[in-house]
């Protein structure tokens, strides 16, 4: 179960590649997950950002302040691994290890939690991460994926 989950999100990750992603796009692909969320009245926190630059930020009805905290956590862990932050989270249960200061990162700035995602950029690598937070993991994961399916640059 957990080597066809592992399959399933490397799977994603070379599905959901992109050929361009700009601050435009950065708009409208955080606009969509607004868009989604908003429909099934989800308490999530959504963002979008290039390195140190916030391109895109929305908190939504019932979403808290710890869920931006969670944020920069699950960013970490893409920026640091080039993978999801569900994708690093399973690997490392896979082997029953855990993302701590036996792999050289503090648990309190890192989060191997579904919800960050990398936008990658086909031939460059990842140039951004969109990450999602209030949920379930996995179902902040799976929001995140749905839209990128969805979005088309």
């Amino acid at each position: 179960m957990t080597q066809d989950l592992i399959a399933e999100l490397e799977a994603q990750e070379a599905e959901l590649e992109l050929t361009r992603f700009d601050n435009a796009d950065a708009w409208r692909l955080g606009s969509l997950l607004v868009e989604l969320a908003s429909q099934r009245s989800l308490p999530v926190a959504i963002d979008i950002r290039r390195g140190a630059q916030q391109l895109f930020h929305a908190a939504l009805a019932g979403s808290v302040a710890d869920n931006d905290r969670w944020i920069e956590r699950k960013v970490r862990v893409v920026e640091r691994y080039g993978a999801s932050s569900f994708l690093v989270g399973r690997r490392l249960a896979a082997k029953g290890q855990e993302l701590d200061a036996g792999m050289g990162v503090d648990p309190a700035d890192y989060a191997a939690h579904g919800g960050a995602f990398p936008i990658r950029i086909r031939d460059v690598g990842v140039v951004a991460v969109v990450t999602v937070s209030g949920l379930p993991q996995a179902e902040d994961h799976a929001l995140v994926v749905e839209a990128l399916r969805a979005f088309r640059p």
